[in-house]
């Protein structure tokens, strides 16, 4: 995903966060007021001066932790770093240094953090980017240092078919697969026409060629919006003129919380219902909109309430750590430190030392992930299950995210076939 460059990072944001063995207190997470919370993380990643009895494998997390969309860069943030607390500041068995950084979601940022992590800081593995206008900086500058890069969240199309790469791995999905799904279960709905929306920069192309690719119904209209707008009184009179049976969005963050309010303050949620992806109805947009979010349907590769013993320990977790739900990006974050902990296991802390071991075990993916299976295809993408949701008020008025079906079992992205690894 992208969002604008609208505003520069906070000078405090930008500072190096450190989290290592020594300073690992997990008690320190146990906050049950999220600014309390909040406060304990920034301290535990500050910069204080600490002693290793060994050289800890640097993880560099470049990430958006600013502007309207910070929440997303915050949650996979929180959700790697509950991951190294639970094994008192290690990953696999091993001492871990996370470095922090907030790219304020432009990608000049981005470079020049990048650039500071693999020439200064000799990280070993990079992680973090948010939006799809970070990826395409970041992505290829780690790959000529010889850096793996593992991403938690953007997956643009350009790095999933001809130009993968054997050390370039995702953690979450493909762009265009988050929004096939949302295709597919609008096919199971019923729907026979659909209004499509998104910003228009990578994600948003990717978005739409994604749902696009499995609907199987017409598209009454489809528009490209600004970067992170505020006022969607053009979009939604468009919507109203096409008429369609539906409308499909990709608009993550603030983005989707101000349209959503302005779609139903217009009268048109239950007139043209909604079949969005994940990305576009998460926990924060949900609690920001409230009932307006009632009745929204979207596909999702994780929900809170999935039954396995790996999600119910992570919600837990981040629920006693933070004093808040998290959302599918926190998910993410730690199942990408998950992941990251099986192949150092697997290689006894090594990386850069032990490229092809290390490469091997992140392709074998042996960790209990909280969506349950996870495996790659040979483009190093998941293989995801793909589940239809609804959100609605459980018995006590909570608005939830309630899982309806599995509507895309072991879905692989378009681009897989395209890409040379196997």
């Amino acid at each position: 995903m992208t969002a604008p460059d609208l505003q520069d990072a906070p000078a405090n944001a930008k500072k190096r966060h450190r989290f290592d063995s020594v300073q690992t207190n997990r008690e320190r997470f146990m906050k049950t007021n999220r600014m309390i919370a909040a406060a304990a993380v920034a301290l535990m990643l500050g910069g204080a001066t600490t002693t290793f009895a060994a050289d800890p494998v640097k993880i560099g997390m470049i990430t958006t932790l600013s502007t309207g969309a910070g929440y997303l860069g915050e949650d996979v943030r929180d959700g790697f770093l509950l991951a190294v607390a639970e094994e008192g500041g290690k990953l696999g068995g091993t001492d871990v240094e996370v470095l922090v950084e907030d790219d304020g979601r432009k990608p000049g940022n981005g470079k020049q953090i990048a650039d500071k992590f693999l020439e200064k800081d000799k990280v070993e593995i990079m992680t973090g980017v948010i939006f799809s206008n970070i990826t395409p900086v970041v992505v290829p500058l780690t790959m000529k240092a010889g850096v793996f890069y593992i991403s938690p969240n953007s997956a643009p199309s350009i790095f999933a078919g001809e130009g993968c790469n054997e050390d370039y791995f995702v953690a979450s999905w493909q762009n265009d697969s988050l929004h096939e799904s949302a295709g597919v279960y609008a096919n199971e709905l019923g729907y026979k026409n659909a209004y499509i929306l998104a910003p228009n920069y990578q994600a948003g192309k990717d978005s739409l060629a994604g749902f696009k690719r499995y609907f199987k119904g017409d598209i009454a209209g489809e528009t490209y919006t600004k970067l992170g707008p505020t006022d969607y009184a053009a979009e939604i009179a468009k919507i109203r003129a096409a008429n369609p049976d539906m409308v499909f969005h990709f608009l993550p963050g603030g983005m989707g919380i101000n349209f959503l309010k302005q779609y139903s303050q217009a009268g048109l949620k239950d007139t043209y219902p909604l079949v969005v992806s994940t990305a576009s109805m998460d926990e924060r947009i949900m609690g920001a909109v409230k009932d307006a979010a009632v009745g929204v349907r979207s596909t999702s590769h994780w929900n809170l309430a999935q039954d396995n013993a790996a999600n119910k320990k992570f919600v837990d977790g981040f629920k006693e750590a933070y004093g808040r739900n998290p959302t599918v990006y926190a998910s993410q974050g730690y199942d990408t430190a998950k992941l990251i902990a099986s192949a150092l296991k697997a290689t006894g802390g090594k990386v850069l030392d032990a490229k092809d071991e290390f490469r091997a075990a992140l392709k074998k993916a042996d960790f209990e992930s909280v969506r349950g299976e996870f495996k790659f295809a040979n483009n190093n993408h998941p293989i995801n299950n793909w589940i239809g949701q609804v959100v609605e008020k459980d018995a006590d008025g909570n608005i939830v995210n309630s899982i309806v079906e599995v509507v895309s079992p072991n879905h692989k992205d378009a681009y897989a076939d395209k890409c040379a690894l196997k």
